[in-house]
């Protein structure tokens, strides 16, 4: 089948020279602007002791019954893997001049277990960060695994989220990330506590290490 070219919000038909959204849904993405903040409510989201973060963003607010809600459904569960890739890569060239991803050493996903990957088939936060590193031409890793897997966060609290993800991630080869500026990636971050499980994994394996982290939509703090 051939699916029409169609806005991921409105699902009207692009027009030459429209990308994943048309003009109008991409003027009126309520977007966050962390990016220009050097401490913001992200930052709140994953402090802890010991867990630095440099910076902090998300391209736009989430809410579950808004319509752009649709862009993180159809990239993570509706088999639209490009979505991800190129929503990643539009947000990279928003916000490049800015001077958000100036020293960034590495882009690291969120890992997926390798057990959902297989049912999934791709996991999105690696072609978010693909689609970033596409812009800014910072490499992408793999050097942080799921070790374990988790149920779903959906519809949890705070500290079951905590619960949930505690333990789950690992770093391979820390070595490689000794001295390097690393931001995280991944779709979208609530109430922070699977982004502090993958910074915490980070800053316990590896020394000398700086850390950041971006996502695509951020929810109002769960």
């Amino acid at each position: 089948m051939i699916y029409p070219h169609v806005c991921a919000v409105c699902h009207d038909s692009l027009v030459e020279g429209e990308q994943v959204m048309c003009l109008r849904c991409l003027t009126e993405l309520p977007r966050t602007m962390t990016h220009t903040l050097t401490n913001n409510t992200l930052h709140e989201r994953v402090a802890a002791p010991g867990v630095a973060v440099d910076r902090a963003a998300a391209w736009f607010n989430y809410a579950r019954h808004n319509e752009y809600a649709r862009i993180i459904h159809d990239a993570k569960y509706h088999g639209m893997a490009n979505l991800a890739h190129q929503c990643g890569a539009i947000y990279a060239r928003e916000i490049a001049g800015s001077g958000f991803f100036d020293g960034v050493d590495l882009l690291l996903p969120v890992a997926m277990h390798r057990q959902k990957l297989r049912e999934r088939g791709y996991n999105q936060a690696r072609l978010i960060a693909e689609g970033i590193g596409s812009v800014t031409g910072i490499a992408v890793g793999d050097n942080l695994i799921a070790a374990k897997k988790h149920a779903t966060q959906t519809r949890k609290n705070s500290w079951q989220r905590w619960i949930n993800t505690r333990d789950v991630y690992t770093v391979a080869r820390p070595i490689e990330l000794e001295g390097l500026h690393v931001m995280l990636v991944d779709d979208v971050i609530t109430t922070g506590a699977t982004m502090l499980a993958c910074l915490t994994a980070i800053h316990h394996s590896v020394h000398n290490v700086t850390t950041s982290f971006v996502t695509l939509a951020a929810t109002a703090r769960g």
